[in-house]
C-alpha cells in the first residue's frame, strides 16, 4: 500500500537532509546524542521513522548494530541505497504494530528524528510508550525528536504573512493535516510536558532540549535565513539558548527518556 511519505521519499533528502537547515538541525541533535553513542560501548540501536537512513548511517559507522524502520516503503528503499553495512538492517514497519517479539532482541536505545512522532495520535502514543518500555533493556534511553505546538518562528512567519489561521495551527490537540513535499499528513503536535505525562508511569525523564529554536523550520529554505551569514548566527544562537525552558517555543524539542 502507497504511503503518503511514499510520495515524499523521492525528494526527502534534496528537501530536507541536505538543505542547510536540515543541515543545522540535525547538528544540534547530535550534540546531544554524542555522549551516548560515542562512548566506547557497542549499542543496539533501534531507529523508528528513520525515513532516507541518514542518521541510522552514522550510528552503523559508529560500529553499533542497528536496525532502522519506516512505514514507507520507498524512505527504505532510498535508505537501503545508500549502505549495506553488516551492522545495519532496515525493515519497513509501522510503529502502531510494533510488538515485543517484533525483534529478536531488546535494545540500549531507541530513537527517532524529526517528527516522526507526530503522526501518532495521543492514543496512539501511549499505547507505544507502554509496549516500548518492553523492548528496552533495563535502563536502556529513549530519545524523540518531536514537533512543539508553540514554535516561534512558525507563529512570527504566518503572523507576518498575515496568515493568522496558520500561525496559530500548531496550538491544537486535534489532527493538522501538514503539508510535506505537496502531501497533507495528519499531523498532532506536542509539548514537553504532554510527553512526560504519558511516559511518566515507566520512564524517567533526564534531559530536554530546544532543536530550532533560533534556526528556523525547513520550509524557509529558500528565504535568506538560511544562507550565510544568517544562518549562522542563528546557529550561534542556539549554541547559548540550550535550556529546556527553550524546548516548547521551538521547532522541535528533544526528549531523553529512561526506563524506570
Amino acid at each position: 500500500m502507497v504511503n503518503d511519505f511514499d510520495i515524499a521519499a523521492a525528494h526527502y533528502d534534496t528537501v530536507f537532509t541536505f538543505s542547510n537547515i536540515g543541515k543545522a538541525q540535525r547538528h544540534m541533535v547530535f550534540k546531544y546524542l554524542n555522549p551516548i553513542i560515542t562512548q566506547n560501548k557497542k549499542l543496539d540501536i533501534l531507529e523508528l521513522n528513520c525515513g532516507t537512513g541518514e542518521d541510522a548511517i552514522n550510528f552503523a559507522k559508529l560500529s553499533h548494530e542497528v536496525i532502522a524502520t519506516d512505514i514507507s516503503e520507498s524512505m527504505i528503499k532510498l535508505a537501503s541505497a545508500k549502505s549495506r553495512s553488516k551492522n545495519l538492517n532496515f525493515r519497513v514497519q509501522d510503529i502502531n504494530t510494533i510488538e515485543k517479539n517484533s525483534f529478536d532482541k531488546t535494545f540500549d536505545l531507541i530513537f527517532s528524528n524529526f517528527g516522526g512522532f507526530n503522526c501518532l495520535s495521543k492514543s496512539e502514543l501511549q499505547s507505544f510508550f507502554t509496549k516500548a518500555s518492553r523492548l528496552l533493556k533495563p535502563e536502556g534511553k529513549m530519545i524523540l525528536v518531536i514537533m512543539t505546538k508553540q514554535c516561534l518562528w512558525e507563529k512570527l512567519y504566518f503572523s507576518l504573512k498575515g496568515k493568522l489561521k496558520q500561525a496559530k495551527r500548531r496550538q491544537t490537540n486535534d489532527c493538522v493535516l501538514a503539508n510535506v513535499d505537496g502531501v497533507d499528513v495528519k499531523t498532532w503536535y506536542y509539548n514537553p510536558k504532554d510527553i512526560i505525562e504519558f511516559t511518566k508511569s515507566n520512564y524517567k525523564t533526564e534531559n530536554i532540549k530546544p532543536i530550532g529554536l533560533a534556526i528556523p523550520p525547513s520550509y524557509l529554505e529558500d528565504s535568506f535565513l538560511s544562507k550565510a551569514p544568517f544562518l549562522s548566527i542563528l546557529k550561534f544562537i542556539d549554541q547559548i539558548l540550550t535550556a529546556s525552558v527553550w524546548a516548547k517555543y521551538s521547532d522541535h524539542f528533544l526528549i531523553e527518556l529512561t526506563k524506570k
